[in-house]
């Protein structure tokens, strides 16, 4: 789009690959440049904070709360250097376009620009969904002032998230382990895992029986010749199925009503029916009908991606993004289903072409969203443009995930207009009278599909991997009432009532947007923060919450059971969205969430508490951290207790003293408590152990053998008992005073006497060496090795530090001693130039797992990250904060001590007195540190 003559303009967007795709959208007189997402936030840490705020009793919030919540934000030291070319080219320019995204977010960013650049030229807000050179060109031609009631509501989550976290962290660093962190959403997020996970730990299953008939018709018509039907009633009474049973007891539910049929019952009365003549006494057609599903939302494509390509929310956002900024899809963060009419007649025309005029209603739909204050102007996620590629169109142009990410976008997009799925359902009764004169009913169903509709271009997946596909049919025979069948075989089935499904990310997210809590911004975010803090890890899709996730919410729900509440979290985003449409002032809202001044506006719950502040400080003392920290599991045959605690090197199991209670040991004040003294015997909990596994058995297991202490036998040389035991760095063994670890190679579950006998008897002598000097084999961090003096050499496998010979050690050692440099492994991933730095970024595997690097700044990557789902900007970010805290500093040579000087006999007195009455007084507690960063959410 041409500018105006002699005029230059500077737009400025969030990502590199963003402002590549709009520059080519824009003529001359436009230059497009990125900030690199955020530019300014609330200081991370004390080094963040300027040094004229230091002093100021709110510096450690970075948020003014006794001054209107006013917000002290710098500039990110890895954003400096953009900054400053930003603020360079505003001074050549005429005009500003701020092209960040349309969300509230968005909107933020935008304001921070005008901030920090504070720019002498004209400032416009161009905003658009999808990047096409017709929305771009829009885009300019229209633009808007900066929405202050958006930025408003914005800035009030980032100060409420601060407020939240700053001051309810310290607490769980006190009672339960430092470096912990609490969020407005992620421990509410966290709380429906860990509610889940009880859920399962507290069921008992339940085995019931039923009987499953194939049946045929005497003379088949149109349709199969046999069919199956379930045994559904016996004498009239229902048929007990998986629904009938209380979780918790297995028991079946009181006043069901029903029969429960076990493995004997089903046996015998399917051998009664033997023979006997089966009769329809029952069948009823409906129509079956099929609306199709709305567009995509954030939460939705989320769900299907994870459910149809196991995409992690992550995983999908990313590619979605880069779908977006690529202008191949509109706006991917959405909460709306609405379509424009632009895109409804892309579709329509598109269907026609693929499918037929019949494919497409006479009417286009249009859908209602169900999320609350959904942005209904936004519009839902699909194919950008006015005339959709076809995925065969784009294939060629994408990434495999981002090509299945789009076809899968453009195939919902597609079905939401064309015709409903319809055909017929039909029920069935059939019913035997057995030898010993019981009426037995059976039932079936069947589903036959006319017009498939909508269902060509896209079937929905669903969270049950065992549910019917919703195109799948079940076809029946022809049947009437009276007509007679014959049973080809009647088979008794068992089954088993099943736990609650753990979460997946699909579900998490759709539970979430379910009781209104997070906003499409924030799904991804919250499920990849409580992954990175330790409170839940992924087993396939399966999110399992950690016991230190019990232990922090157990201390939530105790003692601030507001925070975690789901309707108090829900409110809390209504009251961002009034703030967002100018209904509510942000001041009002965070004086009477923080300090409890009830003004009309916040929770009042939270309100007459006192507000955060005081619910938070008030009572600390009150809180029992070896109560926390202990998760009680059932009391054992023997009467005993047996509880997980939660310790500063992981849980452990255990077990109290006949007579004793695990749980009432005085509290330790500070701390998880660990060492408040022994309360009878623990056990290791073996990593990736799921709560919900630590059935009585599999406790039994861990105290007795497996990962807890379990005797060998005796040292025939001593008579001393040879135990395998679990601890801090994994097994060993232990006879007497002497312990050693188990090799590599070995297994706890497998490992002999013999075994252990080889193990306690390193290090190894082998001999002695012509100088008198003694030769060993031993097991180092390097592996086997064989020594004489100060010589070292490595075996080529651990066998050898059992066989090797003293001709063979010494053979060995008197070798040159050379050093075997392995070729260098080749790089997990390459991932492109740093945007900042311009240096080519790698991802390697090293010691401690895989890391990031530049090849002179190294960052780890975090928990839940994996080398093929990083981006390149989350990389350069890393690294920008690697490069701020600057290279390690070098440790000092230790001074060697002066002197010391003489005293007179009265100075010696006193100082003793001194020492002794030190001595006396009991120790200090450390304080706890301060926070250095804590999670938005």
């Amino acid at each position: 789009m041409p500018s105006n003559a002699g005029t230059t303009r500077l737009v400025i967007v969030e990502s590199p690959a963003k402002a590549k795709t709009i520059s080519g959208y824009l003529g001359p007189g436009y230059v497009v440049e990125a900030s690199f997402g955020h530019v300014r936030d609330l200081p991370r840490n004390a080094a963040d904070v300027p040094a004229k705020y230091k002093g100021e009793p709110w510096a450690r919030l970075g948020v003014d709360v006794d001054n209107g919540f006013h917000a002290l934000y710098v500039v990110s030291p890895d954003r400096k250097q953009q900054i400053s070319k930003l603020v360079k080219l505003a001074k050549e320019v005429d005009e500003i376009f701020l092209a960040t995204d349309e969300d509230r977010e968005g909107e933020a960013i935008a304001w921070h620009l005008v901030e920090t650049l504070k720019p002498k030229v004209p400032v416009k807000r161009m905003v658009f969904h999808e990047i096409t050179k017709p929305a771009i060109q829009a885009a300019v031609a229209n633009p808007r002032e900066i929405d202050r009631d958006l930025v408003d509501a914005q800035e009030a989550r980032r100060i409420l998230d601060r407020l939240y976290g700053y001051e309810v962290s310290p607490v769980l660093w006190k009672k339960v382990m430092p470096k912990l962190s609490a969020g407005r959403v992620q421990s509410v997020a966290t709380r429906i895992v860990v509610e889940r996970e009880r859920q399962r730990m507290a069921f008992r299953t339940a085995e019931y029986w039923d009987i499953l008939a194939t049946l045929a018709v005497a003379k088949p018509g149109e349709g199969p010749r046999t069919f199956n039907a379930t045994l559904v009633a016996l004498n009239g009474d229902r048929i007990a199925t998986g629904k009938d049973f209380e979780p918790t007891t297995g028991r079946v539910r009181a006043g069901a009503g029903v029969v429960h049929l076990d493995e004997g019952g089903a046996r015998g009365l399917a051998a009664r029916l033997a023979d006997q003549p089966f009769t329809v006494t029952r069948v009823e057609e409906k129509p079956y009908r099929r609306r199709p599903y709305a567009p995509f939302i954030t939460s939705t494509l989320q769900q299907e991606a994870a459910r149809k390509m196991r995409f992690s929310s992550q995983q999908t956002m990313r590619t979605a993004q880069r779908l977006y900024e690529n202008g191949y899809i509109t706006y991917m963060r959405t909460d709306s289903v609405n379509l424009s009419e632009t895109a409804i007649t892309a579709a329509r025309r598109q269907i026609v072409e693929l499918y037929g005029e019949r494919s497409v209603p006479p009417e286009p739909r249009r859908y209602t969203g169900k999320v609350k204050n959904a942005q209904e102007a936004h519009e839902a996620i699909r194919p950008a443009g006015d005339n959709f590629r076809t995925p065969g169109e784009v294939a060629k142009e994408l990434s495999a995930e981002e090509f299945k990410l789009y076809e899968l976008i453009w195939r919902r997009t597609i079905a939401s207009q064309m015709t409903d799925a319809v055909g017929s359902s039909v029920s069935v009764r059939i019913r035997a009278v057995s030898s010993a004169q019981e009426e037995a009913d059976f039932g079936a169903t069947g589903k036959t599909i006319t017009d498939p509709g909508f269902l060509r271009a896209y079937v929905e997946s669903s969270d049950d991997e065992n549910a019917e596909a919703e195109d799948a049919e079940r076809r029946l025979p022809t049947l009437v009432k009276d007509q007679p069948l014959t049973a080809d075989e009647l088979a008794a089935q068992g089954h088993h009532t099943q736990p609650p499904a753990r979460y997946t990310e699909a579900s998490l997210v759709k539970a979430l947007e379910e009781l209104g809590i997070g906003r499409p911004s924030t799904y991804a975010s919250i499920m990849q923060t409580i992954q990175d803090r330790g409170y839940v890890v992924k087993r396939g899709q399966a999110m399992i919450p950690s016991f230190l996730a019990f232990a922090v919410i157990g201390l939530m729900e105790r003692h601030y059971p507001r925070l975690i509440d789901y309707d108090f979290t829900a409110s809390m985003e209504n009251e961002l969205d009034e703030i967002a449409g100018g209904d509510h002032a942000a001041v009002d809202f965070l004086t009477s969430f923080y300090f409890g001044s009830t003004n009309g506006t916040g929770d009042q719950a939270i309100a007459h508490a006192g507000g955060l502040k005081k619910l938070v400080t008030e009572n600390l003392s009150e809180i029992d951290a070896r109560s926390v920290n202990s998760i009680p599991l059932f009391t054992d045959d023997e009467g005993r207790e047996v509880v997980v605690r939660v310790g500063r090197y992981g849980p452990y199991l255990q077990r109290a003293l006949p007579g004793a209670v695990s749980g009432s040991a005085p509290a330790s004040g500070e701390g998880e408590g660990e060492e408040g003294g022994s309360q009878g015997d623990r056990a290791p909990i073996p990593e990736g152990l799921a709560p919900d596994e630590l059935t009585p058995e599999k406790v039994h297991e861990l105290f007795l053998g497996g990962g807890g202490e379990r005797k060998l036998g005796d040292d025939p040389s001593t008579g001393e008992p040879i135990v395998l035991k679990s601890g801090r760095f994994g097994p060993y063994v232990a006879s007497g005073e002497r312990k050693s670890s188990l090799l590599r190679s070995q297994s706890p579950d497998s490992l002999t006497l013999e075994q252990a006998l080889q193990l306690l008897r390193l290090p190894r002598l082998i001999g002695v060496a012509p100088d008198g000097a003694e030769v060993v084999a031993n097991n180092g961090r390097y592996g086997p090795y064989v020594k004489r003096g100060d010589e070292f050499r490595s075996l080529d496998s651990e066998d050898k530090m059992f066989t090797v010979t003293l001709d063979e050690a010494l053979a060995l050692l008197a070798a040159p001693k050379t050093r075997q440099r392995r070729a260098a492994a080749p790089p997990l991933r390459e991932m492109g130039n740093d945007p900042l730095t311009e240096k080519p970024l790698v991802i390697k595997d090293g010691r401690f797992g895989p890391y990031v690097t530049d090849g002179e700044f190294n960052a780890s990557l975090r928990r839940g990250q994996t080398p093929e789902e990083l981006t390149l900007e989350q990389a350069s970010e890393m690294l920008a904060e690697k490069r701020a805290k600057g290279p390690a500093p070098k440790k000092k040579a230790a001074k060697k001590a002066a002197p010391a000087k003489k005293t007179t006999v009265a100075k010696k007195t006193t100082a003793a007195k001194k020492t002794t009455a030190a001595k006396k007084a009991p120790a200090k507690k450390a304080a706890p540190k301060k926070a250095t960063s804590t999670p938005n959410e």
